[in-house]
């Protein structure tokens, strides 16, 4: 795979118009914080943070899929490594990232074995990933080195040092743009690679893609520990954003399933479905938590799953697809075109 020949086909095909619009996006996201509180600011860091896991998650289902239902897991294992690295060893985040990806590549290795070696498939390698997800939450519950279910906790700095992911939600703001448009790039250049064309054959038919002379087997193995690798990022900018890790909240299934949101309703297997789905999904959930929390006076937890859930299914009911291709009809964008 060469990721700057992919890129570069990415530019060639992608229409102007869109390009255009894709740099006076980010042109326009560079300079809003000048305009923005620190709220926005922290809204802005989880749009781009789930637009982040939504691109890694979506390699799996949207390009490979294989669907997975405890992504939470590569969440908790690269902020614990992280945090416990940081805080035990003094060890930069910015070096933590290496070892968090690589712990989070031999897990995806694990569950990908187990599954795709004994041909467990569909809803059944879904109940896998839980498993794993939950036998961490549990395993970390119980661990006194990290604290256990009373959380571990990451010491505040008055120090800004955006290579030590310390500082405020400017610094956030701007790490989490970078990663945002880092995993857009890395999974625009995967796409139109080698493996990525095997990906899309093995999640159409994999039997078919068998009968091509496609490592079906390698192919699996590549989605998920690329996927859990992306994801491990993700989970060390999380715990230094959050500077907190409790084992109940940072393996739950409903933390997975606010991670795979985003590309189900923006579009699975589209590159900007991620993205947009982070823009819809994550402002309007953050204004009814605020507007419930003001009515009824205290915190609601779930309320925002609930409103995930009512929105899936309006989408699901007008733009079964995803509203990015449905956009994109609107937009004259031809199909085959991101």
């Amino acid at each position: 795979m060469n990721p700057l020949a992919s890129l570069a086909r990415l530019a060639d095909e992608a229409p102007r118009r869109a390009l255009v619009l894709l740099g006076v996006l980010v042109a326009v996201l560079l300079a809003a914080p000048v305009l923005l509180d620190r709220y926005l600011l922290s809204v802005f860091f989880l749009i781009f943070w789930f637009a982040t896991v939504g691109q890694a998650w979506n390699i799996m289902m949207g390009f490979c899929g294989q669907l997975s239902l405890g992504h939470a897991l590569y969440v908790g294992l690269g902020g614990y490594i992280g945090a416990l690295l940081w805080v035990k060893f003094g060890i930069s985040p910015a070096i933590a990232i290496v070892p968090a990806m690589l712990v989070a590549m031999a897990f995806g290795a694990v569950i990908g074995w187990l599954g795709f070696r004994f041909g467990i498939e569909g809803v059944y390698f879904a109940l896998l990933t839980i498993a794993f997800a939950e036998v961490a939450r549990i395993g970390f519950d119980n661990w006194s080195f990290v604290g256990g279910a009373a959380g571990f906790f990451i010491p505040v700095s008055a120090t800004a040092s955006p290579v030590n992911l310390r500082g405020g939600p400017m610094l956030f703001y701007y790490v989490g743009l970078a990663m945002m448009i880092l995993a857009f790039f890395v999974c625009a250049a995967l796409r139109r690679s080698k493996l990525g064309h095997a990906w899309l054959a093995v999640r159409e038919d994999a039997e078919a893609a068998r009968a091509l002379g496609i490592d079906v087997f390698r192919a699996k193995m590549a989605a998920v520990v690329l996927s859990a690798a992306m994801t491990a990022v993700a989970g060390v900018v999380y715990a230094f954003y959050q500077n907190n890790l409790f084992p109940s909240q940072t393996f739950d299934i409903a933390r997975s399933i606010e991670m795979i949101l985003a590309p189900i309703i923006g579009g699975l297997g589209t590159l900007f479905g991620p993205i947009l789905g982070a823009f819809i999904l994550t402002p309007l959930g953050q204004t009814l938590i605020a507007l419930v929390e003001k009515i009824a006076g205290r915190a609601i937890p779930g309320v925002n799953l609930v409103f995930y859930g009512a929105a899936l299914m309006v989408i699901i009911w007008y733009a079964p697809n995803g509203v990015w291709p449905w956009l994109k009809k609107k937009l004259g964008i031809p199909e085959g075109r991101e």
